[in-house]
């Protein structure tokens, strides 16, 4: 059965209304350059689900707007489950895509921190641009234990990483800005050392599969795929 501790409410969590929703639908086709990211992200996905065994029943969480649905359904077998912490993101994510795909989809409303399905129910958790707004430590080993409990056997998630030139430069202009006394228009976006956000995936019970980088050397997003690590013997 679901676990019964209370989800982690974070106050970014908040400002996805309809209005959020509705921009957050457009954003990824919003001029070339937009366009070009989506595809990225398509393709490292892609390439995600390909090293997780091709996932029968997979639970997209957060969905957002739905944007990675076309994908999971690219293989007809597959079963999709989707979810949000927002209702609004949901109502637009049913409304805008299309029909033959939304068809397919079993969509609810959920927590990632305390998901409303029970021990081992899906394949594969598809987590795409949620963690690099969780800065704490501890909130993101209560997802990933979350995801554990949920999950049979992989995940698939993506987040900020240390280790390359973006997270360079984002670095030094959060120093400048704090010897301002100024906030960042990214305050509610975090990098992770890839040596912490690693050690977690460990304390939560999984090994990492594989890491997909959009840019390597140059950009902060990274796709890791986690599998379950089997029980030690003792």
């Amino acid at each position: 059965m679901p676990m019964k501790h209370a989800p982690v409410d974070l106050a970014f969590s908040h400002k996805y209304d309809r209005a959020h929703a509705a921009q957050y639908l457009a954003k990824h086709q919003d001029g070339l350059t937009r366009r070009i990211s989506h595809l990225r992200d398509v393709q490292l996905a892609r390439r995600a689900l390909a090293q997780a065994g091709h996932p029968q029943r997979v639970l997209d969480l957060p969905c957002g707007a739905g944007r990675f649905w076309p994908l999971l359904a690219e293989r007809p077998d597959r079963e999709i489950l989707a979810a949000d912490n927002s209702e609004s993101m949901l109502e637009t994510a049913l409304a805008n895509q299309p029909a033959d795909i939304v068809r397919r989809v079993q969509a609810f409303r959920t927590s990632a921190f305390a998901i409303d399905l029970p021990d081992g129910a899906v394949d594969c958790i598809f987590c795409m641009r949620l963690l690099h707004h969780i800065s704490d430590s501890a909130h993101r080993l209560t997802m990933l234990k979350e995801f554990h409990r949920v999950t049979r056997d992989t995940v698939i998630l993506s987040l900020w990483v240390d280790g390359n030139y973006k997270a360079w430069k984002r670095a030094r202009l959060e120093r400048r800005r704090a010897a301002a006394g100024k906030t960042g228009s990214n305050a509610n976006r975090f990098v992770v050392s890839r040596s912490v956000i690693e050690d977690e995936f460990v304390r939560a019970g999984f090994g990492i599969v594989g890491r997909h980088d959009f840019l390597p050397g140059y950009a902060m997003w990274r796709v890791y795929v986690l599998r379950r690590a089997a029980p030690s013997c003792r």
